[in-house]
């Protein structure tokens, strides 16, 4: 039974995933227009910033989708499909699971921040 479920599931996932993506790229958002050194400067600031996701969760559609209306060029890590980058995720943020945005602060830290609600919270706060 417990095959069963996870069969259509992944199966469902297989359907709906393509769709959500197409979706996805039809009703693309519009960036902020910015001056070409202000975008330079908040390009230069997201640099430091990689998200971890998997291409059709809509949860990380969600923060894809924020991210380009506040015209932000992260850096974007498949953490389903690149075994690298789901283990820097592993071992870093300490538990596979997307969204999640990895920031390098200036003192040289790093933070993990999970949830998609709190990664899109961050972003306004720091680049709208």
């Amino acid at each position: 039974m417990k095959w069963l479920i996870r069969y259509f599931f992944k199966g469902l996932r297989a359907l709906l995933g393509p769709i959500m993506l197409l979706t996805d790229k039809l009703t693309a958002p519009r960036g902020i227009q910015r001056s070409e050194q202000e975008q330079q400067q908040v390009d230069e600031q997201t640099r430091k910033l990689a998200l971890y996701q998997f291409r059709t969760c809509p949860f990380c559609i969600k923060v894809r989708r924020a991210a380009k209306r506040l015209s932000l060029n992260i850096g974007k890590r498949d953490a389903l499909k690149n075994p690298e980058h789901r283990q820097e995720l592993l071992e870093g943020g300490g538990e596979i699971k997307v969204p999640c945005l990895r920031i390098s602060e200036d003192d040289g830290q790093v933070r993990w921040l999970y949830e998609s609600d709190d990664i899109i919270d961050y972003l306004q706060q720091r680049f709208a």
